[in-house]
């Protein structure tokens, strides 16, 4: 067993964050881009970057409040991400559906479907909020590994 590396210690050092959109007016979208790209708010300095597949991520950011239309495809995303994952939610609409809420089309709140860990409120949150949420998400993470 000495030739194999000791998974909890390499895996601590860059969770991989994926966002998943559930129908949202891409208000906390913009935000969480700006997390990424602007050098102010950089989220890599807490050990972490974006990735583009469900399949790679560690922790999922959701926004929206999971509408009627994609909330198949959401599913199926959120499955395809290994255990143990972090699910955060960014903004008001996936925590109470927002001012979606009273919409035909809305199924809020998300943690009806999706088990929820961070809560990230803001319409859209602030990306220093965004930030805490993902240093929150990946004290989880590494506790649950």
């Amino acid at each position: 067993m000495g030739l194999i590396p000791d998974f909890k210690k390499i895996a601590t050092r860059s969770p991989w964050i994926y966002r998943i959109n559930a129908g949202s007016c891409n208000g906390c979208d913009v935000e969480m881009a700006t997390t990424a790209l602007i050098p102010r708010y950089d989220i890599e300095r807490l050990g972490c970057q974006y990735c583009g597949s469900p399949k790679h991520a560690d922790i999922v950011l959701i926004s929206g409040p999971l509408t009627v239309r994609v909330k198949d495809a959401v599913l199926r995303m959120y499955e395809e991400i290994p255990d143990p994952k972090v699910t955060v939610a960014v903004g008001v609409c996936p925590i109470s559906g927002g001012i979606f809420r009273e919409s035909y089309a809305v199924l809020a709140p998300i943690d009806q479907y999706i088990p929820i860990d961070v809560n990230v409120p803001g319409c859209p949150p602030r990306p220093q909020a965004i930030i805490a949420g993902v240093a929150r998400a990946i004290d989880i993470w590494r506790e649950r590994l």
